[in-house]
């Protein structure tokens, strides 16, 4: 009798567990949902507004539902600008950046976390260091330096400094690294593998979702990049689309519609590529920094 009594009693335990974690989970997915409702507002008004007449955008109270669909502020978004040509200038810059940032980021994250020698931890410690500083601070230093190399109004300044990688991504990547086993490593050189050889086809294959992460990051904040392209660069020609959407804004009047349209359009890409890579960013985001 008592152990029928002790059986109950666990068993009603066990369901008011799974009640309060499901009370516990219904209450996380709502709060995610209202956040994500919140964040989503934004991105829905932009839409809603490159879709409205001039007499539409100012009226009160205002509409989120545009009637009717002014459609034709995608083409002149189009023409007012030279959008293509900002487009590939924008796409030169930032699929450059994303190859060279992974590449270097990805070799000197393998010196630190893989390879022993002297002063590895010091060294680590003063790159860490150096995220620290606020960008303001190097902005003018580095300005003179691009200046007296003559890269002033080409897109090298926008680029070339990605081939010395990023303190933040080796800092990731590292991180990420040594979650990987040593064995691995061991293993591959007693088979006389040198230590191309073991980032090469070891390391950066077990890699791949904190490369995703660097990569899409990289893209992300080149393709949105206004500071730098608006710093280094003075022709027309030589224009990013974050630059581009200023021709868009006159003394005389803004053409809102055909801005949001274009803004709309920027900011499309960005969206495919976060729902084509979304499994592996999101695996990347888990896996690195798991050990210290």
């Amino acid at each position: 009798m008592a152990t029928q009594t002790h059986a109950n009693v666990t068993i009603v335990s066990r369901e008011k567990r799974q009640r309060q974690q499901m009370r516990q989970r219904a209450a996380a997915y709502l709060v995610l949902t209202l956040l994500g409702i919140v964040f989503t507002i934004p991105f829905l008004w932009l839409l809603s507004t490159s879709l409205k007449s001039p007499a539409q955008l100012f009226r009160l109270p205002p509409e989120w539902i545009p009637d009717p669909f002014a459609w034709e502020n995608y083409p002149k978004a189009l023409t007012a600008i030279p959008f293509f040509r900002y487009l590939g200038n924008t796409l030169y810059i930032a699929l450059f950046n994303v190859v060279a940032s992974v590449v270097s980021c990805s070799l000197v994250a393998y010196g630190f976390a893989r390879i022993q020698w002297p002063g590895r931890n010091v060294l680590f410690l003063v790159l860490v260091s150096t995220l620290m500083i606020p960008f303001p601070v190097t902005l003018i230093p580095t300005f003179l330096i691009f200046r007296d190399l003559g890269w002033i109004n080409t897109p090298h300044p926008l680029t070339i400094p990605a081939l010395t990688g990023n303190a933040f991504f080796i800092f990731l990547l590292r991180q990420f690294y040594m979650t990987i086993p040593e064995e691995l490593s061991a293993a591959a050189r007693i088979d006389g593998a040198s230590e191309f050889q073991i980032y090469w086809r070891i390391i950066l294959p077990l890699a791949r979702p904190a490369l995703a992460v660097v990569a899409l990051f990289t893209f992300m904040w080149n393709w949105n990049d206004f500071l730098g392209p608006l710093v280094y660069l003075s022709n027309h020609d030589q224009y990013t689309l974050a630059i581009g959407l200023y021709g868009f804004l006159s003394r005389s009047g803004s053409a809102w519609g055909p801005l949001m349209a274009a803004a709309t359009m920027m900011i499309i890409p960005i969206i495919v590529l976060f729902f084509l890579t979304q499994r592996t960013f999101i695996q990347g985001i888990t896996l690195t920094g798991i050990k210290g």
